[in-house]
């Protein structure tokens, strides 16, 4: 059998070759993986062998992640991971038994993601200072995040080439390198225009060129630069929610399913998967129709 670095290499390839995950998502599996290990080998006393590993140890392992107060959602997340491995492991013929085959995951509710209303959209847009060198940047990154519903990954990593403004959408390369076009509005198209004539005149790597949202020396924006961007344009809204990128990709998906868009197209883009993804933001449209149900039923209504 390979050793446990030589394993988690080759898991580590095949998740980056044949299923396209992207960077952070496959570091997130071998972290979690890394947890396993780390518990048979120093809380077990044992060597990490898989062909070795059986229900009873996976799931004190659950049990362990219980104790040591990992959240229900880290700890599904990390189950999942290792369920993961041991089926590759399986189906590549480096074990021949699956154990865990009967591990369950901690049950877990469904959380009704937070989202803004228009009004609260507007504001965050009506305080952007455009005398500031950042300011039309800035009001173009939250309208590319609100009206395309753009994860803050994709948006850093937006191109010029990208922009296909003449034929009303734009290209996005989400997860696993899924390719997928999304329509853009004419406000958007706008604001992008008025960015763009601040941004020639900017000093540009070569390497850099093709970019979107640069900052200031002219290189790509960090992640935690948009999320800072976001968060602080929000504060100086006076919105007292906590408001991040995915705040504004929640709000572009909640708007419009409540607004009657097919399910299967907000999907599409998206970016999801799977349609269980998508089907979290028809729960304020139910929770509407309960209260509507409770308000004029008559077998419904309390006195």
């Amino acid at each position: 059998m390979d050793t446990t670095t030589e394993m988690l290499m080759e898991y580590k390839s095949y998740l980056m070759l044949e299923k396209r995950l992207s960077a952070n998502t496959i570091e997130a599996y071998i972290h979690d993986i890394n947890l396993f290990v780390s518990y048979i080998v120093d809380e077990c006393g044992a060597e990490f062998v898989p062909s070795d590993i059986d229900y009873s140890q996976i799931e004190d392992f659950v049990v362990s992640l219980g104790k040591r107060k990992v959240g229900s959602r880290s700890a599904a997340r990390i189950i999942s991971g290792v369920k993961s491995f041991f089926l590759w492991l399986f189906l590549y013929d480096k074990i021949d038994k699956l154990p865990t085959e009967l591990v369950e995951s901690p049950k877990i509710g469904r959380k009704i993601p937070d989202y803004l209303t228009p009004s609260e959209v507007e504001a965050m847009l009506a305080c952007i200072d455009l005398s500031l060198e950042e300011g039309h940047r800035n009001r173009a990154i939250i309208e590319v995040m609100y009206s395309c519903g753009l994860r803050v990954s994709e948006v850093v990593s937006l191109k010029i080439s990208d922009l296909f403004f003449d034929d009303g959408y734009l290209r996005v390369i989400g997860k696993g390198d899924k390719e997928r076009l999304v329509p853009v509005s004419d406000e958007l198209i706008k604001q992008v225009g008025l960015y763009r004539q601040k941004r020639s005149q900017m000093n540009i790597e070569s390497r850099y060129a093709d970019y979107l949202f640069l900052n200031r020396r002219g290189r790509p924006l960090s992640r935690v630069m948009v999320f800072n961007i976001v968060k602080q344009t929000a504060s100086n809204a006076g919105i007292k929610k906590s408001v991040s990128p995915h705040t504004l990709r929640h709000t572009f998906a909640t708007q419009l399913v409540k607004g009657g868009a097919d399910i299967r197209l907000v999907q599409q883009m998206l970016g999801h998967s799977s349609i269980l993804t998508t089907e979290v933001y028809t729960h304020p449209d139910i929770r509407h129709r309960q209260e509507t149900v409770e308000r004029f039923h008559p077998l419904s209504k309390k006195e």
